[in-house]
């Protein structure tokens, strides 16, 4: 794995409507913290579903700005699964170590949002990301990486208990036209490796960290029973996490959402 990342951090699913996106998320039983407001360079606010060691987080486009260009890309196509974050302890070495790999990494970038912690305080959670090229994205998957400074302005106990049970997640799931061309492709990324289990290449991002797969549209769309129609043929498709007991599958803002034991 490259230096200074640790793995999956959190997954990214844009929206065009957050009201909306919070209200479907929230009825399939999770827990959504407060809407946050990013930094205003950023032009971005987003509602967050905390786990253990990582998170999803539904994302949404407030004021256009030059940061927030290709996710408006992205939106104006579809809504879904956009991007994944890594988990880096030092985005300006991580950065650094991409740029003497030859790739043209984008940061570090610093930002924030304000978190309620309750009525009478507010605190605020900053972090550092650097993004991997976009022309680079795996599957058509983007990639960026994420450092905490404030990791207990996020990682919020009260919203870390969800009534359907999800506790982590297990796996992003990216459909592909070369699903075993696109994995190779993301392990030369993040200096990681590929392994088959079931027609899905799998890309580890960490010790205990989720995978991210690659497997075809109709592939991917049977594991939920839906047109395959509904899914992308190229791009992040379906997030399979971790809960106590089996639950069946749901369709929410462009992904599919699978559930497993952990």
């Amino acid at each position: 794995m490259l230096p200074t990342i640790l793995g999956l951090d959190h997954l990214v699913v844009a929206v065009r409507d957050l009201d909306a996106a919070a209200a479907e998320w929230a009825a399939l039983g999770f827990t959504l913290s407060p809407r946050g407001m990013h930094s205003a360079h950023m032009g971005s606010g987003n509602h967050t579903m905390m786990f253990g060691e990582d998170y999803l987080e539904l994302l949404g486009v407030l004021t256009p700005r030059p940061h927030n260009e290709a996710l408006r890309a992205f939106l104006a196509a579809r809504e879904g699964l956009e991007r994944a974050a890594l988990t880096t302890t030092d985005a300006e070495a991580g950065a650094a170590a991409l740029r003497a790999r030859g790739l043209a990494a984008t940061g570090p970038v610093h930002f924030g949002r304000p978190v309620p912690l309750s009525p009478e305080k507010v605190t605020e959670a900053r972090f550092s990301v650097f993004h991997w090229p976009r022309e680079e994205a795996p599957g058509g998957l983007g990639l960026f990486a994420c450092q905490h400074h404030t990791r207990d302005a996020v990682w919020v106990p009260a919203l870390q208990s969800h009534p359907n049970g999800v506790t982590r997640i297990k796996r992003a799931l990216v459909a592909a036209r070369d699903p075993a061309g696109a994995a190779a492709w993301c392990a030369r990324l993040l200096d990681s490796a590929v392994r088959e289990e079931a027609g899905q290449h799998l890309v580890p991002t960490g010790p205990g960290r989720a995978e991210i797969g690659f497997a075809p549209r109709a592939a991917i769309a049977a594991l939920g029973g839906l047109d395959p129609a509904r899914l992308p043929e190229e791009g992040g498709a379906a997030i399979l996490l971790a809960t106590p007991q089996p639950r069946p599958p749901a369709f929410a803002t462009g992904t599919l959402i699978l559930f497993d034991t952990p």
